[in-house]
């Protein structure tokens, strides 16, 4: 009995989380109370995500006010021209042409971290590789056939596939079972690294832009919940000593 307990707890302890596609999804060790990786992560994504997505729950004033932005740096560094403060960040591809050129318009990144989890997206940025089969000559090991081009290669570089022959239904064939690491590229493994985290880090605050504040006044929530019990117990205990 007690083995198969011990077996049952250990078959329930969490495990390494995946992907679909099986491969296993790196930590993204963001953190929303980050102020500057969150401005970074800003400029990030108007540099090399907004040409192509858009983030229409999310508004260019509330993003100046939340991360400590001036209005007039947010005009002069972020906002494409002609934008308003109060408009909401919108790409300027159009989106049958997009549909055109990928086969489909490319998602709103709103939500995209809620939704897939900070780790799969900081997996998934990283784990682009050279693939001649593709149109694009790019593949990504996390979503395979993906059709979003390796933007980020002049940062990275271009990883090569390592590839294992193995017999599926008879036939060899060759797996995807890693990649080697990329070259080529003007950032070395550890800025690159640094450089997606604060991307992720920014799409993980436009899911929920009040989840710093909200986490903040749970804490204080606590706390005067716990001095609130403190106080119960001791009236408690100074109305019922004569009791006893």
């Amino acid at each position: 009995m007690l083995t198969r307990t011990l077996v049952l707890a250990v078959a329930l302890l969490p495990g390494p989380a995946l992907a679909a596609s099986g491969v296993p999804l790196e930590k993204a060790g963001n953190d929303i109370h980050d102020a500057a990786s969150l401005q970074r992560g800003a400029r990030n994504f108007v540099n090399y995500c907004l040409g192509c997505h858009s983030a229409q729950f999310v508004r260019w004033n509330r993003v100046a006010a939340d991360l400590g932005i001036a209005e007039a740096d947010l005009q002069r560094y972020l906002m494409p021209a002609g934008d308003k403060p109060h408009d909401v960040i919108q790409s300027a591809m159009p989106s049958a042409q997009a549909a055109r050129w990928f086969g489909h318009a490319p998602p709103d990144l709103s939500l995209i971290a809620r939704s897939r989890g900070t780790d799969h997206v900081y997996t998934y940025l990283k784990s682009f590789y050279a693939d001649p089969a593709r149109p694009n000559g790019i593949n990504n090991r996390v979503l395979a056939n993906t059709a979003m081009p390796h933007v980020l290669w002049p940062l990275q570089g271009v990883a090569q596939p390592r590839l294992q022959l193995v017999t599926v239904n008879g036939q060899t064939v060759q797996q995807l079972v890693g990649l080697a690491p990329a070259v080529g590229g003007e950032l070395d493994a550890a800025q690159f690294d640094a450089f997606v985290r604060d991307t992720v880090n920014f799409l993980d605050y436009m899911g929920e832009p009040v989840k710093a504040k909200r986490e903040s006044l749970g804490l204080r929530v606590i706390l005067f919940l716990l001095f609130f019990w403190l106080i119960a117990w001791l009236l408690k205990r100074e109305y019922w000593k004569d009791v006893r």
